[in-house]
């Protein structure tokens, strides 16, 4: 097996700090950074400058107290994001805004400069390594079209490995995305995962041979595991995930060839987890809150600052045999649980492990009300044309015999309502996260990522494609 490209990356980057294990080496990195970080945001940035007044976090600066600096939020970035910047306007090269995926609220803008954008750069090229050859094609089906956009910094990235990047930009022709795959023999595609699904599955079940495709990346969003099973069995191919934010630079961490966690881009981000509730550090190998801290950004660099993602780090030695560390399987966001009337919780994650497993599904939107005193779920799916009938009776079965949903209806904490379809469409683009629908107060915020009007989900029946 491969060993991960990301090592000898990050050897470069550590080669100051000769003395020790590479690990060691790391260690001391990134504490170094994280001193010169803070120093530089407390100088540099009116909103450090404050958080910051008031607490000793100088040169002697040890992660101990570095762990007790106060967090940064999205609603910071939202409210106090100028104040945030490090450097002048002029010398800003990419501004990302980024929108609620609510019906209101200010939008996020992340600022970077020349140099934070290289930075991504020379990560996704090193990055995509463990994925592609020199030579191969890779068919990016990302936003692209924008300089600087996401597409455009991996296809920037490949260039300098010579392999040869196609952006297409997310899929909005189907037919069209298909006679692109099939110029390409073995090719490498990146994309988002419902829209993989879809690719796959659809109405275009068949059409890409099995063995065609060589490897698939996953991106953008939460990566449920029978997505991926899927796309292995139809396309017998590799299929990895990536993880990343735009606030992290847009990339994360990637998975090698073992495909047994996230190798982190630790140049560049120090990563901790955290007890969502309390705010303070997990024990070693449990699941929490992922937060980060930007090591090398020049523009807004982010201290402390909480993704709303669980996941927990694993230190024990991957199968690719590197030292680096790894963040474990991201198991969904926060902000896509609900709390359900008796404490329990109900996780978009375990119905995307449940409902993308069965067949005929391209995707799907959820939604939770109050009927008779109980919360109950509503669905509405997304099917290859003429399964409607099946999805909605694998529905219910599935959901009511799952590990982790079965308690829920057999103890009538919740209710399963109405299965309906939407008219025929394509997934989406991936820039709103994939959320659950909470319609149980007087009022009701959209937290899903595309908004299906409620008259299609009361119909509760098949509508016509």
């Amino acid at each position: 097996m491969k060993k991960t490209p990301l090592e000898e990356w990050l050897r470069g980057k550590v080669a100051g700090n000769h003395d020790g294990t590479l690990a060691e080496q790391i260690d001391r990195y990134q504490l170094m950074k994280l001193r010169e970080t803070v120093a530089y945001v407390r100088e540099k940035s009116p909103f450090y400058c404050d958080l910051f007044s008031g607490i000793d976090s100088g040169s002697a600066m040890d992660l101990e107290n570095f762990s007790r600096l106060p967090f940064t939020t999205a609603d910071d970035l939202r409210e106090q994001g100028r104040r945030m910047l490090c450097t002048s306007q002029d010398e800003i090269e990419r501004v990302v805004t980024l929108h609620s995926s609510g019906t209101t609220g200010q939008p996020k803008r992340i600022f970077f400069t020349a140099e934070d954008l290289e930075a991504t750069v020379d990560f996704f090229a090193h990055g995509m390594a463990t994925l592609v050859d020199p030579g191969a094609t890779v068919i990016v089906f990302l936003p692209g079209e924008l300089r600087d956009s996401v597409g455009d910094l991996l296809a920037r990235a490949l260039v300098r490995t010579k392999v040869n990047p196609v952006v297409w930009g997310p899929v909005r022709d189907p037919a069209a995305a298909r006679a692109e795959i099939m110029k390409h023999p073995r090719p490498c595609l990146v994309g988002i995962p419902t829209q993989m699904l879809a690719l796959a599955r659809g109405d275009l079940e068949g059409a890409i041979p099995r063995g065609w495709v060589e490897s698939v990346l996953l991106s953008t969003d939460y990566v449920p595991e029978a997505i991926e099973r899927e796309l292995e069995q139809l396309w017998g191919c590799r299929v990895l995930t990536h993880y990343g934010m735009t606030e992290t630079g847009l990339g994360g961490g990637v998975e090698c060839q073992a495909a047994e966690g996230y190798h982190l881009r630790e140049a560049d981000l120090y990563t901790e987890i955290i007890d969502p509730g309390t705010g303070l550090a997990v024990a070693n190998g449990e699941e929490g809150e992922v937060v980060f801290t930007t090591l090398s950004r020049r523009g807004m660099p982010l201290v402390r600052y909480r993704t709303g993602d669980l996941a927990r780090l694993i230190k024990d030695p991957c199968p690719c045999g590197t030292v680096l560390k790894r963040l474990g399987r991201v198991q969904g966001r926060i902000a896509a649980e609900v709390s359900l009337k008796d404490g329990r919780r109900l996780r978009m994650s375990d119905l995307d492990e449940t409902l993308f497993a069965i067949p005929g599904v391209l995707d799907y939107m959820a939604e939770l009300e109050v009927r008779v005193g109980r919360d109950q779920l509503r669905l509405c799916f997304q099917t290859v044309e003429g399964e409607e009938a099946q999805v909605a009776r694998k529905a219910r079965s599935a959901l009511l015999s799952h590990d982790a949903t079965s308690a829920l209806w057999r103890d009538k904490v919740l209710a399963l309502g109405s299965i309906g379809f939407s008219p025929a469409g394509w997934p989406g683009t991936g820039v709103a996260k994939r959320q659950i629908l909470d319609r149980r107060g007087d009022s009701f915020t959209l937290t899903a990522s595309r908004h299906i009007h409620a008259s299609r989900l009361n119909e509760g029946k098949r509508i016509n494609r």
